[in-house]
């Protein structure tokens, strides 16, 4: 049996889930509505508030896509409920983030600026403070659609392991490598 598939799923008040012929399950919450659609061999079950995630078979297959609905079904519990944030930091000398409305643009020392437009289901905000490194705080109710994105912009300009400059998460702990140490003979 999968430890995470047989976890059940407590429903929060406010949010409904259903399932539909075609097994997609849609869950509704107090900050919008989820769709994910759930193969035909994972059977989701609500009983009182609870919902459960079952297979049919012991089947590799089955058994991988077991505890994989189950994680996305409570992502998605706790998306409308609560919903999801992501922090991320530019360390550098003259990184500069700013947004007007969903276009996020980024100076992140190359010869250009980088305009980056951000999905309509992410709200994205950017904190600049003296003294301090510019901070993007991006929030949705889809953690697919916000790590995906997150990573996206990660990727505009990696930490490097000397002086750990680039775009990192907030808390996120950077393998650190020491400089040259070469001496004179």
């Amino acid at each position: 049996m999968s430890r995470i598939g047989k976890l059940p799923v407590s429903l929060p008040n406010g949010v409904s889930v259903s399932v539909n012929a075609e097994n997609i399950v849609t869950v509704k919450g107090p900050l919008g509505e989820l769709h994910q659609p759930v193969d035909p061999a994972i059977e989701v079950k609500i009983e009182e508030g609870i919902l459960s995630v079952s297979r049919s078979s012991d089947a590799k297959d089955h058994r991988a896509k077991h505890g994989l609905y189950r994680a996305l079904i409570n992502n998605m519990v706790n998306g409308v409920s609560v919903g999801f944030t992501t922090e991320q930091e530019l360390v550098g000398v003259g990184y500069r983030a700013s947004n007007t409305g969903q276009m996020l643009e980024l100076s992140l020392g190359y010869s250009h600026n980088i305009m980056f437009d951000i999905p309509s289901e992410i709200k994205v905000e950017t904190k600049t403070e003296r003294g301090k490194n510019p901070i993007i705080i991006m929030k949705s109710i889809d953690k697919q659609l916000l790590g995906m994105v997150a990573a996206k912009i990660r990727s505009l300009r990696k930490p490097e392991p000397y002086k750990g400059k680039g775009i990192k998460f907030v808390n996120e702990v950077l393998r650190r490598k020491a400089g040259k140490s070469a001496g004179k003979k």
